[in-house]
């Protein structure tokens, strides 16, 4: 996947820009990025602030913590449900 020019940050500052009353054709032209881009920006970042979005990331990290625990020990128990039929 391609890495963007901009950080998240950054996107949700020049998104708010058009709550502030700019037009989003001069928001396109003064940061460098094409109009389906800002809208795709939009609805993934839309409505968030800063801190709602490092919160967010915070969480998806926790999130595939749990799941990569979670799997270990689905292997672990799947595992040791093989063995004890074999010594039966």
């Amino acid at each position: 996947m391609k890495k963007s020019r901009f950080t998240e940050s950054q996107i949700i500052r020049i998104l708010s820009e058009q709550e502030s009353g700019k037009t989003v054709s001069d928001i396109c032209r003064t940061h460098g990025i094409s109009q389906p881009t800002f809208y795709n920006w939009k609805s993934k970042y839309g409505g968030l602030s800063v801190n709602q979005l490092k919160k967010l990331k915070e969480v998806e990290h926790e999130l595939s913590e749990f799941k990569r625990m979670y799997a270990d020990l689905a292997f672990e128990n799947n595992a040791l449900k093989n063995l004890i039929e074999k010594k039966l």
